[in-house]
């Protein structure tokens, strides 16, 4: 079987587990602080999609053979994203959140050959990044009833 296939399917997985935890969420609790210190679900979904964005960005420069490997300040961009969407209402950051990972998606997808980084970027930025944070999310929302 071919390792893009596979690791679509992957992700496809993850983000079914994720998006059903998000789903269940009461509308009115998305911005309820708690999911994890003072981090709503609109917060954790505006990080997911910003992580997202950020290997789309990754994924089209390696597809086109101009990507330079950087070093990963990972608390500066969570700051960065954070500080970005914090005052974004709801359905922007879910559509955003949607969009992100249509976009990743069809950067993956257009790759002619998966790089050692193309496969990092993808998975760290979706399915490993959604396990994360679906565990705590599940406890969350148990705890919200």
């Amino acid at each position: 079987m071919d390792r893009k296939y596979e690791v679509g399917v992957l992700e496809d997985r993850a983000w079914g587990e994720l998006w059903a935890l998000l789903e269940s969420i009461d509308p009115d609790r998305l911005e309820r602080p708690g999911y994890f210190e003072d981090w709503s679900a609109k917060d954790l979904m505006a990080h997911i999609g910003c992580w997202q964005a950020e290997a789309v960005q990754v994924l089209e420069q390696i597809r086109f053979g101009t990507f330079v490997r950087f070093r990963v300040d990972v608390d500066a961009f969570n700051a960065r994203f954070r500080e970005a969407t914090r005052d974004l209402p709801v359905r922007v950051v879910l559509a955003e959140l949607c969009s992100a990972r249509t976009r990743m998606l069809q950067e993956w997808s257009a790759l002619h050959d998966v790089t050692p980084e193309a496969e990092e970027w993808f998975v760290e930025s979706g399915p490993a990044h959604y396990a994360e944070h679906v565990v705590r999310l599940r406890e969350w929302v148990r705890e919200q009833g």
